[in-house]
């Protein structure tokens, strides 16, 4: 709905809260894989470390092995850059020299 604008972050935080609320009762173990994924995608979407650190910690549960690889993916790009460099022109952000070169390269998300 609000694809390109920064409104499309507005909401990351309360996903979150609600997963990782979601998670503490138990309530993911009463979905399907497919559900789960779904459940745990805020995480692998956060720019915060912690997050992506557990993102790959959930997609390595049986049945959600196939999402590990861009749980990874998502967590190594963090991990280099502090955050997701192809948000930086929705965000009004500076891109750092690094994080351009990467965006210019092959290797790059570009959303």
């Amino acid at each position: 709905m609000y694809r390109n604008r920064p409104e499309s972050f507005a909401t990351e935080r309360k996903a979150r809260s609600v997963a990782d609320a979601a998670i503490e009762r138990g309530f993911d173990q009463q979905l399907e894989p497919e559900e789960q994924a779904f459940l745990y995608m805020p995480f692998m979407h956060s720019e915060d470390l912690a997050d992506q650190e557990r993102s790959v910690e959930l997609f390595s549960r049986p049945g959600l092995e196939h999402n590990r690889r861009w749980a990874r993916h998502h967590r190594d790009i963090v991990a280099r850059f502090g955050r997701f460099p192809h948000r930086n022109p929705i965000l009004g952000r500076e891109s750092t020299e690094e994080e351009q070169a990467w965006l210019d390269s092959d290797d790059a998300y570009r959303g």
